[in-house]
């Protein structure tokens, strides 16, 4: 923590307003509440599967011949994650740089990535934060295995049952100048939520 606190005021007394701006509002950003609220645009092999809450009986069965794997190079797996942010503060929270995540599906890594797109949020607000996922289960399986993926995944989706437990954390950046600067500390997100 003092190590944090030693770089934002270097970074502040060199940069100033602006800069201060940016770790106001990433700072409120890591005391927001959130919430898990839909998993949507699901495809899988270039199937569309549509929302968690919609899975038909058909997509059932394609979903568990396509992760059977056989004579499969690649298995990609597309999903936005949709969470909802709740603003407690009495100012603005934000990031207006990027973000990094990284989400873990029942302590299985399950992929990472960066938001680019700026987030604002203000004071006593409520907002959906999409997070666009792409992943290719191809990877997990070799890494862990085809059982685990499976179940993992329907777990997840919403097609088998049984309790998931999903970790996602967040890692807000600021520029300064031309450089990108990463919270060193994640905003831990942990949800539960059960299958069919």
């Amino acid at each position: 923590m003092k190590k944090l606190i030693l770089i934002l005021a270097t970074v502040f007394m060199l940069n100033g307003c602006g800069v201060m701006e940016q770790i106001t509002g990433a700072y409120n950003f890591s005391q927001c509440e959130y919430t898990y609220n839909s998993l949507t645009g699901i495809q899988l092999a270039g199937i569309n599967i549509g929302n968690a809450s919609s899975i038909s009986l058909a997509n059932i069965a394609n979903i568990a011949t396509i992760l059977s794997g056989k004579s499969l190079q690649t298995i990609p797996f597309n999903m936005t994650l949709n969470l909802n942010v709740k603003n407690p503060n009495e100012k603005t929270a934000a990031f207006l740089n990027a973000m990094d995540y990284a989400i873990s599906i029942n302590e299985m890594d399950f992929t990472s990535g960066k938001l680019d797109v700026p987030v604002r949020i203000e004071a006593g607000q409520t907002q959906v934060l999409p997070i666009s996922v792409g992943v290719d289960l191809m990877n997990l399986i070799n890494r862990y295995s085809q059982d685990r993926v499976a179940r993992e995944l329907g777990s997840f989706i919403g097609i088998n049952s049984g309790s998931t437990k999903v970790t996602v954390r967040l890692w807000p950046s600021i520029s300064v100048g031309n450089t990108s600067i990463k919270s060193p500390a994640a905003i831990p997100i942990v949800f539960n939520f059960g299958g069919k």
